[in-house]
């Protein structure tokens, strides 16, 4: 997917992305840049930290079905063929335990760093 893909999908967030979003952005301070709405090869992912190769993805009711399961089954094999490791969390995740939810990826996002230096 392009560029010109994934930025108007930018616009169009979810409530349970743009909670997360506003979260994320906090990282930054601390070395962690997120990015949303990344193209990676033919998948848009939710959101990326390119440098550390971590994915963050936001799922719907719709992920939790046979199809879904399926259909990420093989973005996540795509994504983890390219370094990418993938992160998934519900829409009830993010609404319910956001707290948790960022700490999952702060420690994710960490332990790619440790990776990476060590």
């Amino acid at each position: 997917m392009s560029i010109a893909t994934a930025r108007p999908l930018r616009k169009k967030l979810t409530s349970q992305e743009v909670k997360l979003w506003q979260q994320l952005r906090a990282l930054r301070p601390q070395g962690f840049h997120v990015r949303r709405q990344v193209p990676i090869g033919r998948y848009v992912a939710d959101f990326a930290c390119l440098r550390r190769r971590l994915v963050v993805e936001v799922d719907g009711n719709q992920h939790a079905m046979p199809e879904g399961l399926a259909r990420d089954g093989i973005r996540d094999a795509f994504l983890a063929e390219r370094g990418f490791k993938v992160l998934r969390f519900s829409n009830h995740d993010v609404d319910h335990a956001l707290a948790s939810v960022i700490d999952t990826i702060f420690e994710a996002l960490r332990g790619r760093w440790e990776e990476e230096e060590g």
